[in-house]
Protein backbone atom coordinates (compact mmCIF):
# COMPACT_ATOMS: atom_id res chain seq x y z
CA UNK A 1 0.00 0.00 0.00
CA UNK A 2 1.27 3.33 -1.09
CA UNK A 3 2.33 6.19 1.86
CA UNK A 4 -1.19 8.38 0.88
CA UNK A 5 -3.19 5.29 1.20
CA UNK A 6 -1.36 4.08 4.34
CA UNK A 7 -2.35 7.45 5.64
CA UNK A 8 -6.05 7.78 4.25
CA UNK A 9 -6.12 4.16 6.22
CA UNK A 10 -4.75 5.15 9.34
CA UNK A 11 -7.14 8.57 9.69
CA UNK A 12 -10.12 6.23 8.65
CA UNK A 13 -9.53 3.67 10.99
CA UNK A 14 -8.99 6.60 13.48
CA UNK A 15 -12.76 7.85 12.48
CA UNK A 16 -14.38 4.58 12.81
CA UNK A 17 -13.05 3.76 16.17
CA UNK A 18 -13.73 7.42 17.55
CA UNK A 19 -17.33 6.50 16.42
CA UNK A 20 -18.08 2.31 16.54
CA UNK A 21 -15.80 2.20 20.33
CA UNK A 22 -17.52 -1.39 20.34
CA UNK A 23 -15.48 -2.99 17.50
CA UNK A 24 -11.72 -4.28 17.65
CA UNK A 25 -9.64 -1.77 16.49
CA UNK A 26 -7.73 -4.26 13.89
CA UNK A 27 -11.01 -4.73 12.20
CA UNK A 28 -11.31 -1.07 11.72
CA UNK A 29 -8.27 -1.13 10.30
CA UNK A 30 -9.16 -3.23 7.53
CA UNK A 31 -12.58 -2.41 7.21
CA UNK A 32 -10.55 1.05 6.14
CA UNK A 33 -8.61 -0.57 4.00
CA UNK A 34 -11.60 -2.09 2.41
CA UNK A 35 -13.12 1.44 1.98
CA UNK A 36 -10.23 2.77 0.66
CA UNK A 37 -10.98 0.34 -2.24
CA UNK A 38 -13.91 2.04 -2.98
CA UNK A 39 -13.58 4.26 -5.78
CA UNK A 40 -16.42 6.81 -4.15
CA UNK A 41 -15.58 6.50 -0.53
CA UNK A 42 -11.67 7.30 -1.50
CA UNK A 43 -12.34 10.96 -3.15
CA UNK A 44 -13.58 11.36 0.58
CA UNK A 45 -11.54 12.57 3.24
CA UNK A 46 -11.20 9.26 5.84
CA UNK A 47 -13.41 11.49 8.55
CA UNK A 48 -16.03 11.95 5.30
CA UNK A 49 -16.17 8.50 4.31
CA UNK A 50 -15.89 6.80 7.63
CA UNK A 51 -19.26 8.80 8.50
CA UNK A 52 -20.83 7.72 5.86
CA UNK A 53 -20.04 4.35 5.60
CA UNK A 54 -21.66 4.00 9.34
CA UNK A 55 -24.87 6.21 8.71
CA UNK A 56 -26.84 2.98 7.51
CA UNK A 57 -25.28 1.08 10.46
CA UNK A 58 -26.10 4.01 12.94
CA UNK A 59 -29.15 4.00 12.10
CA UNK A 60 -30.29 0.69 12.35
CA UNK A 61 -28.49 0.62 15.83
CA UNK A 62 -30.61 3.96 16.81
CA UNK A 63 -33.91 1.95 15.76
CA UNK A 64 -33.25 -1.00 17.58
CA UNK A 65 -32.23 1.08 21.10
CA UNK A 66 -35.88 3.41 20.27
CA UNK A 67 -38.20 -0.03 19.45
CA UNK A 68 -36.30 -1.56 22.56
CA UNK A 69 -37.80 1.53 24.39
CA UNK A 70 -33.83 2.27 25.96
Amino acid sequence: METNAEIWVAACAHELQRRWRTVDPAQLEELAGDLWRDDQLRRMSPAQAAKAWLKPVLRENQSALISRGV
